[in-house]
Parts: structure tokens; C-alpha cells; sequence
């Protein structure tokens, strides 16, 4: 009487290796799904129709306009409550390291929509005072803009951003 034992079968996904495998598999899934969801929102959608004339020496010129910069502070006061086809007073205050007020040649406001380039608009900044300079705009459509102030002296562009949000009455 000879009983023969059969080993009992035991499921694959008690083995350490299938587990380690299926970890690092779901490990390497979550990191990527993290990676298209900053992609998406942190993407302000921008590109410059001449990208690659300006990349051409963009360190030689990085190097020269850090050499002869001037030690300005720009600074923009957009209202934080901005309402849609609401007209909005933005304005930028600039001063150079000594804290006196400065006039640039020209001032520019850029408003971008990440989502509809269409919708991009600038206007030109008028002189309100001396080191101020104010426009008056009114954003189309309710959601996330991003704004550009650009600071034009001789031939160098100086500039600050800043997202913000349009809400509904």
C-alpha cells in the first residue's frame, strides 16, 4: 500500500517574485500617471513663433544681458478678485537698486490662455507716474490666464509673470 503525495497547488501570487514583479510594475504605472497629470497642469501652453531664431545663442545672450542688467525691482499689482468682461486696472511699479523710479522705453501687458491662443491679447502699458505704469484690461472669458509684463530698455526685455484667475459675477 503505497500512497503517493501530490503537492497541493498554491497560487502564483503567493510567490515573493510575482509580488515584487507586480509591485514594481504598479510602482512604475503610478510614477508615470503622476508625471501626465504635472504635465497637464502645469503646462501654460505658450510657444513663441519664432522659438528658434531666440534659442540660436541663447547662453552668449544670457551672459551679456546678466553683464550689463540693471539692478531693477518690477513689480506688478494685479487685482486678486478679477471678474469676466469686468475692465481691471493692472499696474507695475519699477525702481532700480537705489529705489528710485525708473522710465523704461516701453511697457507691455501680455495675457495669454493657456487652453485657447486665440484669446491672447496684449496691451500697451501707459506712464501713470514716473516708475508706474498702468493698463486697463478686461478678460474675455472666465478660468486661468497667464500674464506677461515685459519691460522694453534699449535693446534688452525684462519681464514678470504671474497666473491668475477670472471668475463669474
Amino acid at each position: 500500500m503505497t500512497t503517493e503525495t501530490h503537492p497541493s497547488p498554491s497560487s502564483a501570487f503567493r510567490s515573493p517574485w510575482v509580488l515584487g514583479w507586480l509591485g514594481l510594475v504598479v510602482t512604475v504605472l503610478a510614477i508615470n500617471g503622476v508625471m501626465v497629470y504635472l504635465a497637464f497642469a502645469t503646462n501654460p501652453g505658450l510657444v513663441n513663433a519664432d522659438y528658434y531664431e531666440r534659442g540660436q545663442h541663447f547662453e552668449r545672450n544670457l551672459m551679456s544681458r546678466q553683464a550689463r542688467a540693471p539692478a531693477w525691482t518690477v513689480e506688478a499689482d494685479i487685482p486678486a478678485s478679477l471678474m469676466v468682461d469686468t475692465p481691471a486696472w493692472i499696474r507695475v511699479f519699477l525702481v532700480d537698486k537705489a529705489g528710485q523710479p525708473v522710465d523704461p522705453d516701453a511697457v507691455t501687458l501680455y495675457v495669454y490662455r493657456p487652453s485657447d491662443a486665440g484669446r491672447d491679447f496684449s496691451i500697451p502699458m501707459t506712464r501713470e507716474d514716473s516708475g508706474r505704469y498702468v493698463a486697463k484690461a478686461s478678460f474675455p472669458l472666465i478660468g486661468v490666464w497667464d500674464t506677461l509684463i515685459a519691460v522694453q530698455s534699449d535693446e534688452d526685455e525684462y519681464s514678470i509673470g504671474e497666473r491668475v484667475n477670472v471668475g463669474a459675477y
